[in-house]
């Protein structure tokens, strides 16, 4: 069983969130040939700062810039982005190969997928100080690693808020030997902690902070209740961060509060290491799930999830597949289970054609019992058979043994929507290559086509029509086959110099179903793969016209 084509409307995998860790996600699964769509909303978490830092090769690109190029490198995979903010995901179903989930936009759209990945990142709970929220990600800052280096030798404040101020602010002294603890609204510290600070030259202000105050668009300082002003020129803060979780948690996705000692330091989406949650098909990368982890370190995870969803779902199409090859076995097995004994004619277009090449070496796809496999090979050809049914394999290998057949006939069941034989032949046949069942027609005869030798022949009978009793339970698209022109069109050769067409035409026949009469046409495609110069093939194909066959459908797909 073959995977579903891509289809832009039903992506294989929705991520929902574009930035470094969602956009990592969806570019490793696109150059796995996924279908993958990033649905973003535009509000990245580091958008005000100037620049990225500590990601290797990448250092202070500007956070816009970096997931552009994030976006157009997806885009060269064939991987789509789409603006927009997800509201709403709902399961829908378990089916390996159908959408499991619905994600509903803000603006009404609505995205079906096999598999989620959430990586919309978190939220800053930042002071309520006037003016400095406006500051924030410029010269309010958070972290140490992602904005330190820019701040070093400056007056730097620490708004203390947690019990977390004291380790900020000795990490910022690393940084400067200007460095400045207000208490603001924090808990109050212990002696042993002022003497470490102390000892590290921290000044330790008293008071609220009730202003941040900025001159010429930058940070001059930080005004007291008392009226003080504490001159600096940067101010930190270790605010909580709070994933956005709540598309995840209302599928029951557990969120979890981020602890250090008695400190509550955010909240994160409960995720195994790949990013697999509690959700089957369900998953979770970057900050969401990960409140510490910075650009790049998000980056890795996506990269690491996409891979992950990706591998589940070859394992899931693998097992879909045995599933599928094992009923359309079954189901030829039964058909030729009441099928006795032999005695079948060949298809008389093969006869008609075959009879004027010079014999070599031959491929029957969907052989059957073997009509067409044995009377190959008593014309001196020598030829393999194949098949989905293991009952008919069976019975035309014991045919061809009872005929001492057996030196120049071999017979291997093939499930030809998954596995093809290999190598060339100057014959390969095909009569009635049609199923019920899934088979990829167009494509298994586009490789039959290149199992064809130069010099070798090429010889595709279907069905063009049905007759009344034939498939009653199929629909209406089931039951649209294609006429002799729209297969040659279909196999792509029309425009091919190494090939030319011999016959196409459609041939009517007589048909009978116990008492029902009726007709039904065949459609006959007939072409020779061209010789290179100096090169004489076997499978010169006759011109001439022959009667349809009234052989039964063959079968080919498991």
């Amino acid at each position: 069983m073959t995977t579903p084509a891509p289809d832009p409307s039903t992506p294989d995998v929705l991520v929902v969130g574009g930035g470094a860790a969602g956009l990592a996600a969806a570019v490793a699964l696109a150059r796995s040939l996924r279908s993958v769509l990033v649905v973003d909303s535009g509000q990245p978490r580091n958008a005000p700062a100037a620049g990225v830092h500590n990601y290797l090769g990448r250092e202070g690109v500007a956070p816009a810039d970096l997931y552009a190029d994030g976006r157009r490198t997806l885009e060269s995979y064939g991987g789509a982005f789409t603006a927009g903010e997800v509201t709403a995901l709902e399961r829908l179903g378990t089916d390996p190969l159908q959408p499991w989930f619905r994600a509903t936009l803000a603006d009404g759209r609505q995205v079906e997928a096999r598999r989620v990945v959430v990586s919309t990142g978190l939220v800053d709970e930042l002071p309520d100080v006037p003016g400095l929220r406006e500051r924030w990600g410029r010269d309010v800052l958070h972290c140490p690693y992602c904005h330190g280096y820019e701040a070093r030798g400056t007056a730097i404040g620490i708004l203390s808020t947690t019990t977390l101020t004291a380790h900020q602010a000795l990490m910022f002294r690393q940084l400067s030997e200007d460095v400045t603890l207000l208490t603001h609204t924090g808990p109050a510290l212990p002696d042993e902690t002022r003497e470490r600070l102390e000892a590290r030259g921290v000044r330790i202000v008293e008071g609220e902070v009730v202003e941040v105050l900025v001159i010429d668009d930058a940070l001059s300082g930080v005004r007291l209740a008392s009226g003080d002003v504490v001159a600096l020129r940067n101010l930190a803060v270790a605010a909580p961060a709070v994933a956005r979780s709540s598309l995840l948690a209302a599928l029951g996705v557990e969120v979890a509060d981020l602890v250090m000692g008695e400190q509550v330091l955010g909240a994160y989406a409960v995720t195994e290491p790949t990013g697999a949650t509690s959700v089957p098909g369900l998953y979770a990368a970057g900050n969401v799930a990960t409140v510490q982890a910075q650009v790049s370190t998000s980056a890795a995870a996506g990269l690491m999830t996409g891979a992950f969803v990706n591998g589940q779902l070859i394992e899931e199409e693998a097992a879909y597949a045995v599933q599928e090859r094992r009923a359309t076995a079954a189901l030829w097995d039964e058909r030729y289970a009441h099928h006795h004994g032999h005695g079948g004619t060949p298809n008389p277009t093969l006869v008609s054609t075959a009879e004027g090449l010079e014999p070599g070496t031959a491929l029957d796809l969907g052989c059957g019992r073997g009509e067409d496999v044995l009377w190959l090979a008593r014309q001196g050809w020598r030829v393999l058979g194949v098949d989905a049914s293991g009952v008919a394999v069976a019975q035309a290998q014991d045919a061809a043994a009872q005929e001492g057949l057996a030196d120049r006939v071999r017979v291997e069941q093939h499930d030809l929507a998954g596995s093809f034989p290999a190598g060339e032949y100057d014959l390969v046949t095909t009569h009635y290559l049609h199923s019920t069942h899934g088979l990829p027609r167009t494509e298994v005869l586009r490789r039959a086509t290149r199992a064809v030798a130069p010099g070798g022949t090429l010889i595709v009978v279907g069905h063009a029509t049905l007759p009344p009793w034939a498939w009653r339970d199929l629909d209406a698209a089931a039951r649209e086959l294609p006429s002799a022109q729209e297969v040659w069109e279909s196999l792509g050769l029309a425009q091919d110099e190494a090939w030319q067409l011999v016959r196409l035409d459609t041939a009517p026949r007589a048909v009978s179903h116990g008492d029902e009469h009726g007709t039904m046409d065949d459609s006959v495609l007939v072409a020779r793969r061209l010789a290179p110069a100096g090169r004489t093939g076997t499978g010169q194909a006759s011109s001439a016209s022959s009667p349809a066959s009234s052989r039964s459908t063959s079968s080919a797909s498991v």
